[in-house]
Formats: C-alpha cells, structure tokens, sequence
C-alpha cells in the first residue's frame, strides 16, 4: 500500500487531462489548498497522502500533492506560482518569468506571435504581455495549463491556443514566432541538437514564410552548432550572474553578432552586443585585482570588451579571469583583491595561508582538475582573516592566487 502510493506520487506521473480538469472544479480546488497547506517534506509524503486521499481518489490525491511540491520549487521562477499548473518536466524546462519578459520585449510591434512548442506557458505569457499570442502544443495537458496560467496571470483574453504537432502540422499564421524545442527527455537533459524536439531542422522551413524568429536554447550550445543555424546573433543570459539560458535570433528580431544580458531579480537590465568576437588579451603575471567577468559575458566571447574596458590582461589565454592595477566598478565581472600569488604548492600554501592569518578558506578555481570543497577543508585555519584561494593558470602553469572579497561595489 505504501509503495502504491509512493508510486502515485512521484513528480510527473500523477497528471493527465482528465485530472486536471476535475482540479480545476471547486472540490479539486480545495483539495489542492489542502495539499498546500500540508508539511511538503519527503519524510511527511506518505502521512499527508493518506490524509488527502479521504477527500479524492489515490490519483487526485496525488496530482493535487505533486501540484503543491512544484508550485512550491516553481516559486523562484514565477510571482504567480502559488496559483499556477505545473508538470516537473514542464515547469523544469519554463522560462523563469524574469527571463520571459526581458525576451518578449524583443516582439514588440508585432500583432501576433505564434509561441511553438508553448509548453505550460512561461513565455506566452510574458508575450502576452506586448503582443497576442498562438499557443502552440501538441500536449493537450500542457496547452490546457497554459490557458490556465495565462489567466491566472490576468493575460488569458490575449492568448489563443491551438494543439498541433509541429513535426507533421502546419504552424498557425503570425507575424513572427518563437520556439521552445524541448530539451529534456524521459527526465534527463539532451544536450545534442540532435535530440531536441521537435527537430531544430523545422526552422529553416518556418523561416521561409516568417521571417522574425526567436529560439531558446541552453546555454551551452556550441559556436558550430549557432552557426549552422544559421541564426544572426547568440544571446546568453544570465539572471543574479548564474547563466540560465541563450536564445538565437533570426531575420528582423536580430542584430547580428554575440550578446551577453544580465538581468537581476530587482529588475536591471545590462546589455553587451559586439558584431564580432575580439580575443586580443595581452596576457602578463597577476596585478593588483582579480577580475571574473559574468558567465554570460564569457559564454558570449565578450571577455576582450570588458578587458579593454577596465585596461585588464590575462593570465593564461584559454582562462577567463582577467586582472588589472585598478579597482574599477563593472557591473560585468566581480572583483577581488590580489594579496599575493606563487606557483602552486600545497606545502608553501599552507605556510603561507597561517602566515596571513587565514581563517575560513574559499577556493575558486579556473583550469584547475582539483577539487575546489575538499581543498578548502583542508586549507581552513584557525585565524581570523577570510581568504580566497584561487587555483588557475599563468601561461598554462598551476598558480595560485590568495585573495579577498569579492569587493562589494565592484
């Protein structure tokens, strides 16, 4: 019986169309809020299963429990979550609503923007929010959420959708469109092209009609795989300077070359866009500061412009730290200060670290095969002074760099 239910509950498998629609009935509403309400914890799973279950079937129980959990990871991605439908797969792969309407801006002017491959609606509602938009899924439970959580999000009469197969189905007339090919199968991440689906080759069939195209991809798509996309520009984004995604922009929507956007949770936008990629670094012995320029900056080769910026060299050409003699203030890379550096020795380290009287030891690293967690168990002192051990490379040879910071207005 435990197992049975343990079954029911696992994230993704409790939902189908069916299910949904009775949750959304006034019973299946308060079934949900009771799901809510409950201890969420894995070791209270069973207890609050059984008290769910004397209200609803062992499959409603369990579709209004695994809602709850997901409503409750998906908080950090949408304002409305506590109100929204999720699958786990479905809510993994959703544009954060952060990133969403940084994207959609990008559609303004055009009347109608067909969203393929729509998915529970991340971005069809930041669309929505600039334009009427086709929501496009050949899931009809999917499709069914995204109607939902476009109206939940007060943007439901400005999204129409329609459930089509986009390998074997004509995509519905728009002015321009964006596509979300998935990037998750049976639970794991794809990272091959090859496996996206649907096919990526679609768009240069799309692209013969509809000229203004967006598509999301990880952000870990190789440089020859954009460019046999054929797509204009490659934008990396990152949101609080971790890299979430890259989207490809063809026709209209583009300007051509490589863009790095950060956006943060308090609502800044800082754009970077050069038209070709610069790699003329002067590399040179560690200076006065450390600097790590944001992941988005990096994925997008955009690390020679904030070099040039901030009069910054290299230590290695292949790492992307850069260093300088001035703390200057970017909002592009983070910044530390260079207490003093040496070849890497984990003896003359030790030494060194009691000597500056290290106490808590925060190991970074770039080119570096250690282990960054167990090293710094074994760097921790008995000081007072909070040290960064960076471990990297000058010309391709294993330095090390104690640091401190970050600095806080760098």
């Amino acid at each position: 019986h435990a197992s049975r239910i343990t079954h029911h509950a696992s994230l993704g498998n409790a939902m189908d169309l069916a299910t949904f629609a009775w949750l959304l009935t006034a019973a299946g509403q308060r079934l949900i809020a009771a799901a809510m309400a409950s201890d969420l914890a894995e070791n209270s799973q069973l207890q609050v299963l059984t008290q769910l279950r004397r209200a609803a079937s062992a499959e409603r129980a369990a579709a209004a429990y695994d809602l709850a959990l997901v409503r409750q990871r998906a908080a950090a991605k949408f304002t409305h979550a506590a109100d929204m439908y999720f699958t786990r797969e479905a809510c993994e792969q959703a544009s954060g609503e952060i990133i969403a309407q940084h994207r959609a801006t990008r559609y303004q002017g055009y009347g109608h923007v067909a969203d393929l491959a729509c998915g529970i609606g991340g971005d069809a509602i930041g669309l929505a929010r600039v334009t009427n938009v086709i929501a496009v899924d050949r899931d009809p439970l999917r499709l069914a959420m995204a109607r939902e959580n476009a109206r939940v999000c007060g943007v439901g009469n400005r999204v129409r959708s329609v459930e089509a197969d986009l390998e074997h189905d004509d995509i519905p007339h728009a002015d321009a469109l964006f596509f979300d090919p998935a990037r998750r199968r049976g639970g794991r991440r794809v990272f091959s092209l090859d496996e996206y689906q649907p096919s990526l080759a679609l768009i240069a069939r799309w692209h013969e009609r509809t000229r203004a195209i967006g598509v999301k991809m990880a952000p870990g798509i190789h440089d020859d795989d954009v460019a046999a996309l054929g797509a204009a520009e490659a934008e990396f984004v990152s949101v609080d300077g971790e890299l979430k995604e890259a989207a490809l922009w063809f026709g209209p929507l583009a300007t051509p070359g490589r863009r790095a956007t950060l956006l943060t949770r308090a609502g800044d936008v800082l754009t970077m866009h050069a038209p070709t990629v610069q790699t003329n670094i002067g590399v040179a012995e560690p200076r006065a500061y450390l600097y790590e320029p944001d992941p988005a900056i990096i994925r997008a080769h955009l690390v020679a412009e904030v070099a040039a910026q901030i009069d910054a060299t290299q230590f290695d050409s292949s790492i992307a730290y850069l260093s300088a003699d001035q703390r200057i203030t970017t909002p592009w890379a983070r910044c530390w200060r260079v207490v003093e550096w040496l070849p890497f020795n984990l003896k003359r380290l030790r030494v060194r670290l009691r000597a500056l009287d290290a106490g808590a030891v925060t190991v970074k690293k770039r080119g570096s095969p250690l282990d960054t967690d167990a090293l710094a168990k074994q760097l921790a002192a008995d000081g007072t002074r909070p040290l960064v051990v960076v471990l990297t490379k000058l010309r391709a040879k294993p330095i090390v760099l104690i640091c401190e910071g970050p600095m806080r207005d760098a």
